[in-house]
């Protein structure tokens, strides 16, 4: 087994997390522009955080390109509020495109030939794609930087849940049915086809 050191070297330190903590969910966040016009990215970096109230979390790193903070981020700092939709068997393509880097104001769901739904609750869109949409105000950010490579811990407080009926079953969301895809190391991407179960060996399971 070899061992490293940690250091400031950007490239093999996200190697080691990308290349670890897999298969990673991704959030598909839709934000508004300044001049009102949608924002739609991918982030890989992206978990649960609370149940009650109802928390996710998504993780952007500075752009490697021009040392900036992503569109997504400028956004939700100043509208204070954004979507998150995810990633099936059927949208992961044109997802993939909505990750290009595109001049401030330009929107994604344009560029990608994605649709568009108005939210309940917020100003920024829905992506028609996705079966789930989940409607947020920000709660917290936390930034570890602003060079090169660090990352910001953006919370969001669900206000709205959307589901497909298709995907549901008895009031849960059936995986098969939803067929969810994540991120693994470089350009790998994750189906969840092959489900294996196992009973939790917990007291009390709120999944029942």
């Amino acid at each position: 087994m070899k061992s490293f050191e940690i250091n400031s070297e950007l490239k093999q330190n996200y190697k080691f997390l990308i290349g670890s903590i897999l298969p990673r969910p991704i959030a598909v966040i839709s934000t508004k522009n300044l001049d009102g016009s949608n924002n739609l990215a991918p982030f890989s970096f992206f978990t649960a955080v609370s149940a009650t109230p109802m928390i996710i979390g998504f993780s952007p790193l500075i752009r490697t390109s021009t040392g900036g903070k992503k569109d997504t981020v400028i956004n939700i700092e100043r509208e204070e509020e954004f979507v998150v939709n995810f990633v099936t068997e059927s949208n992961m393509h044109l997802v993939n495109e909505a990750s290009a880097e595109l001049p401030y104001g330009e929107d994604e769901f344009k560029y990608t030939g994605l649709n568009s739904l108005e939210s309940d609750m917020v100003k920024a869109v829905r992506l028609k794609e996705s079966p789930i949409h989940f409607e947020c105000k920000l709660r917290d950010i936390l930034s570890y930087g602003d060079h090169i490579g660090s990352g910001r811990f953006i919370t969001g407080e669900v206000l709205k849940v959307h589901v497909d009926d298709s995907i549901l079953e008895e009031g849960r969301i059936k995986t098969s049915s939803f067929m969810p895809v994540g991120r693994g190391a470089g350009n790998d991407w994750i189906k969840t086809s092959d489900i294996i179960q196992f009973e939790r060996k917990m007291k009390a399971q709120i999944q029942k």
